[in-house]
């Protein structure tokens, strides 16, 4: 046997025992799949893996910088590869650090440092790091890393208490997290012998005291009756499966709404600003929520009697309560456990309350839509959908599609609105599910109906490739189009499947080439048919987007 000083890194998966007994060929598989990037990472920071069971990992590495640099790398994969999948299914680790001495036997660590790390680990939040203080002092001023101290610990079979800290995770958004402080565990110190009379002295006066004030204002306690929290059936698709990302939303502007089958022809036109709902609550009328929440609030929640509520966001976050002693009580424990839920998948939009009771209370109205259906197949336009292709959105977006959307668990969906603020949904029950919900965020988000890009993996609108894609087009309100031959181009492209494009010359005369096979066919044909009525014809959209010159 050999002693030497490492770092030891335990980790394991919260409520793995669950997961398993739900459905345990997908829990393997998927456990299979975690360890791989897990071991990956543990790899590539220099360290090696002494021992396994289940779901649990032990690894030692040859600094604590390793180590936690290490363990963030794999929280922030992991949640990401988490986005695809509804709370309830999510597969999140513990992790737990420490500097510890330890006893090489047979190339397996045994020793306080391996006990105690596997402590810390049970310590962490779900997805979150938990270290000790010796590690912290290694990698405070090494590491662009910000701790929360959770203080001294006491924890099972180690003798004397461990001073933790909480590692903040970072957000998306490049700011950190939060990390829920812990209440310090285990016994309370002993008073010193001489402390004991001033307490009994103290305690004897304030229980004077109490008993005369309640005596003397007849104070009446009222017991509050605790609600369930939503049943597994109700558990809401989440913003894991629903993520969005929006620029300030735009300012939405009164128009028309476009014809039926304009999805395919021309992208949604703006609607009016919806005035908030009220009435009574329709479960196949709440936005952006899956079909199990809606099952929920038809079941449920609609037979439930005495106080109730129900507060949702755009993300697709849920939150209930029911059998609550007050209205107030029932209100407030809606949107808490709503927002709870939010927050933990660290979504940006706020939970609000949608129904009191059977009464929708809702102050935005519902988000605007375009006309179903809200997306169609079209062999000649679908092609696979590629990040780098995504229209209207930056750099930084399409990253983001492609590390999110491309993986996801089907059914899964994208809309964009016309400020390129765009929704996706991940691992819906259908596509028909998946469209619908991210057609309501976006819309909810950019203020004016949004459109369906993409569906699992195709792209199901045409995107130029000789061209650049420079906005949502909309013939009923585009100024290149003379007034009076707008309404015969919204008429010819409203069930035009295929590529179609649209070219218009000096006077505003339009050309239209439509159901083409490709692209290029479609740009010939619009310039060509413009060249009857008007000269010096360009074009200036191709399916639902407005196009300019490359640069």
């Amino acid at each position: 046997m050999k002693r030497k000083i490492a770092a030891i890194f335990a980790a394991d998966i919260a409520g793995y025992s669950r997961l398993v007994a739900e459905d345990e060929e997908e829990t393997l598989r998927r456990l299979a799949s975690y360890r791989e990037v897990v071991d990956d990472f543990i790899a590539r920071a220099s360290g090696r893996i002494f021992n396994t069971a289940g779901d649990a990992v032990l690894a030692e590495f040859p600094s604590a910088v390793d180590a936690v640099r290490c363990a963030i790398d794999i929280q922030e994969s992991l949640r990401t590869r988490n986005m695809a999948y509804p709370p309830s299914r999510q597969m999140s680790f513990r992790i737990g650090i420490t500097i510890g001495d330890v006893v090489e036997r047979d190339g397996d660590l045994l020793g306080d440092g391996v006990n105690i790390a596997a402590r810390l680990e049970g310590l962490a939040e779900v997805g979150g790091i938990c270290v000790s203080r010796a590690v912290h002092e290694q990698v405070a001023n090494k590491l662009s890393v910000q701790f929360a101290d959770i203080g001294a610990q006491e924890v099972k079979n180690i003798p004397t208490p461990v001073h933790a800290y909480m590692v903040a995770m970072r957000r998306e958004d490049g700011s950190y997290s939060k990390p829920q402080v812990k209440k310090v565990a285990g016994k309370v110190a002993a008073a010193p012998v001489w402390m004991w009379p001033l307490v009994v002295a103290v305690v004897s006066i304030v229980g004077i005291v109490v008993t005369g004030f309640l005596y003397n204002t007849k104070l009446k306690q009222t017991a509050t009756v605790a609600a369930p929290a939503v049943t597994p059936s109700a558990a809401p698709s989440a913003a894991p499966t629903a993520m969005a990302a929006s620029p300030t939303p735009t300012q939405m502007a009164k128009a028309p709404m476009a014809p039926s089958n304009a999805g395919a022809a021309m992208a949604p036109m703006p609607s009016s600003s919806p005035s908030p709902t009220s009435g009574q609550l329709s479960a196949d009328a709440v936005p952006f929520i899956n079909e199990r929440v809606r099952a929920f609030l038809a079941g449920d929640y609609a037979s439930s009697g005495d106080y109730k509520a129900f507060a949702l966001n755009v993300g697709g976050f849920t939150g209930s309560a029911m059998n609550q002693p007050t209205e107030e009580a029932a209100r407030n424990m809606a949107i808490e456990q709503c927002q709870k839920r939010a927050d933990a998948a660290q979504s940006p939009r706020r939970c609000e309350l949608y129904a009191l009771g059977n009464t929708v209370v809702y102050a935005h109205g519902k988000p605007p839509m375009p006309p179903s259906p809200y997306f169609r197949h079209d062999a000649m336009i679908e092609r696979a959908f590629a990040s780098k292709d995504f229209p209207i959105v930056r750099e930084p977006q399409k990253v983001r599609l492609e590390n999110i959307f491309v993986p996801a668990a089907k059914s899964r969906s994208v809309a964009l609105g016309p400020g390129g603020q765009y929704f996706m949904v991940l691992g819906a029950s259908s596509a028909e599910d998946a469209a619908r919900r991210s057609l309501e965020s976006c819309g909810a988000i950019a203020g004016v109906a949004c459109l369906v890009v993409a569906i699992d993996d195709n792209f199901v609108v045409p995107i130029p490739t000789l061209f650049r894609i420079t906005g949502f087009f909309n013939a009923a309100s585009n100024s290149s189009i003379v007034a009076d031959a707008r309404g015969e181009v919204v008429r010819k492209l409203g069930d035009a499947m295929g590529w179609n494009a649209v070219a218009v010359g000096t006077a505003g005369r339009a050309g239209l080439g439509l159901k083409a096979a490709d692209e290029q066919a479609a740009v010939k044909s619009a310039l060509a048919d413009c060249a009857k009525r008007d000269g010096d014809c360009h074009v200036i959209a191709i399916g639902p987007f407005t196009v300019g010159p490359i640069n």
